[in-house]
């Protein structure tokens, strides 16, 4: 057997029983003060109050914010689904519960996945608001070297970076745009199943889009087993895909996992939104090119084979009502791919000339005279590529400074056109790229120059400048051209059901109530290609639209009958 020596110091012993003998001297009162108030000051009183707060001098949290915050901790033990309706904070509420286990040493190594156009966005939020020293990842060495790490899910799952990421245990994980992952069959689903987290945290605000199934994955791939297996889930609470059976008692297991917070229910005051329409009067020239797309649109619409042909066709109508660059585009396509001897090329070069008659859009200039009028910054969305870069020409011509923002840019070059917009250009030209994530609240002003047919892609253009932090009046300029498939989309989908006076989620409850066999997008692209006259497709349009106000009307005075409104707590 090993001996050990062990020896004791006892050095101190003679002064101190000397100290006794004499009854001091003893240390100093004031310092004993001073250990006692420090003491004092760092010592829990109640394990529910948050403690990080007294470490955010950048930061005043809302109420609904610190309640998420501490329901989380306190009932969901750091496992939940952080599903606010759009614009409520749901990044600050995270930041809270990081905080707040990184005071409590409860957390050290964290993991934050979001989209790339996020990534600079979750770094600045938590290191200027939360003083949480994270880092972009943009190295391989990163994923082991950094404590507090943001990256885009797409780059963490793939090699060499996935086994990197999946040999390292992490005290949190946060996943942003979390119904991105609703689908189990997914790289995306089965990358975030195998991390190993002690906590984690999936943010979205549509947590069901479409079936119950998706909620059901969500939920388990943040706490496995709490709805049960697959086919009793199925049997205890679904009747069918969409609708929901013993929903209270669904409810109420959802409470211990998912917190929801609803604009109608919180005390967050937003700004006041106009939104403006601006009707435009084509030039002649303009005038007869629509109309003659318009009729070779019917035209091969009756030839045409499958739905994405049907589509190609519209989209060409559309791009008519944005600019002459971006049909050009599509025609020229078209020609290449029609067969030599077919009369359609000869079709699409007599469109072609009539293109090249147009010198000056009316519509770009509407835009240019709003900029100028404004004399304040501006976001301009379109639809396409080609009239984002020909605004911007016009935009310099007329001395206007402007940045261009889209899909197809490395994360390093959004994030400087975003600064660059703030800090030096007037305006900025989106796709709908800028219309996710990005929090533009410096800017009051939007112009959207193409009117997309799906009204939510509008509310999340709206929500970049219209959210928390925004402290002016919204101002929305919606561009039209008359007598157009534009003006007939406009009115019906944002005039005649009131779409900028809606709340989150009043419009898919609207949608739900139709039955549509189809979407509502194809179901507009069926009027406006079979109709054969102008008067059919106003007629059919009107009778739309009152069927869409009367489902309007009948959830009104109710509570949402949608799979949304009836299983969320």
């Amino acid at each position: 057997m090993t001996h050990i020596p062990v020896s004791f110091q006892d050095d101190w012993f003679e002064d101190l029983q000397t100290r006794i003998t004499d009854d001091g001297p003893w240390d100093h009162r004031e310092l004993f003060r001073l250990a006692w108030e420090a003491a004092r000051a760092n010592a829990v009183e109640d394990f529910d109050q948050l403690q990080c707060l007294r470490y955010l001098p950048h930061i005043t949290p809302l109420d609904h914010q610190l309640a998420t915050a501490q329901t989380v901790i306190r009932d969901m033990h750091g496992r939940a689904l952080l599903a606010d309706e759009v614009g409520l904070g749901k990044t600050i509420e995270a930041g809270l519960i990081l905080k707040e286990y990184i005071v409590r040493g409860l957390v050290k190594k964290a993991l934050i996945l979001v989209p790339a156009s996020l990534v600079i966005q979750w770094v600045r939020e938590l290191n200027t608001k939360f003083s949480i020293p994270a880092v972009a990842q943009t190295k391989e060495y990163m994923w082991e070297r950094h404590d507090i790490l943001v990256a885009s899910i797409d780059t963490a799952k793939r090699p060499p970076h996935r086994d990197i990421v999946l040999n390292q245990p992490y005290d949190l994980i946060i996943v942003d745009e979390a119904h991105k992952l609703k689908n189990k069959q997914t790289k995306n689903y089965q990358f975030i199943q195998q991390l190993t987290k002690k906590y984690c945290l999936l943010l979205t605000a549509t947590p069901i889009q479409n079936t119950l199934d998706e909620l059901y994955n969500l939920i388990t791939l943040l706490k496995p087993g709490h709805l049960g297996q697959a086919v009793h889930f199925q049997q205890s609470y679904a009747h069918g895909k969409r609708h929901v059976k013993n929903n209270d008692t669904l409810k109420q297991e959802l409470r211990k996992v998912m917190v929801r917070n609803r604009r109608s229910d919180s005390n967050v005051e937003f700004t006041t939104r106009h939104v403006i329409t601006v009707p435009i009067e084509l030039s002649a020239e303009e005038q007869a090119l629509y109309d003659g797309v318009t009729k070779f649109v019917q035209e091969q619409y009756a030839t045409a084979k499958g739905a994405s042909s049907a589509l190609s066709l519209i989209t060409l109508q559309r791009e008519v009502c944005s600019s002459r660059d971006a049909a050009f585009m599509t025609l020229v396509n078209m020609h290449n791919r029609a067969p030599e001897d077919s009369p359609v090329r000869a079709r699409i070069v007599e469109l072609v000339h009539m293109l090249k008659k147009i010198e000056r859009h009316t519509k770009a200039q509407k835009a240019v005279d709003i900029i100028r009028e404004s004399d304040d910054k501006l976001i301009i969305f379109t639809e396409y590529r080609a009239t984002q870069e020909y605004l911007q020409h016009l935009l310099a011509e007329h001395g206007i400074t402007s940045v261009l923002f889209r899909g197809g840019f490395k994360r390093s070059k959004k994030d400087w056109m975003s600064q660059l917009f703030e800090t030096r250009a007037q305006v900025l030209i989106a796709t709908e790229a800028g219309g996710e994530g990005i929090n533009l609240q410096f800017c009051n002003r939007l112009i959207n120059y193409d009117m997309p047919w799906n009204p939510m892609r509008v509310e999340q253009r709206i929500g970049r400048v219209h959210r928390l932090g925004q402290k002016r009046d919204v101002y929305i300029y919606n561009l039209a051209t008359a007598n157009t498939i534009e003006e007939k989309i406009l009115h019906l989908l944002y005039e005649k059901i009131n779409l900028f006076e809606m709340v989150i989620g009043e419009l898919d409850t609207i949608i739900d109530r139709l039955h549509l066999q189809k979407s509502l997008e194809q179901n507009i692209i069926n009027i406006l290609l079979a109709s054969k006259s102008e008067g059919e497709v106003r007629i059919k349009m009107e009778n739309l639209g009152e069927i869409i106000r009367s489902a309007h009307k009948q959830i009104q005075p109710k509570t949402p009958q949608t799979l949304e409104g009836s299983v969320l707590p």
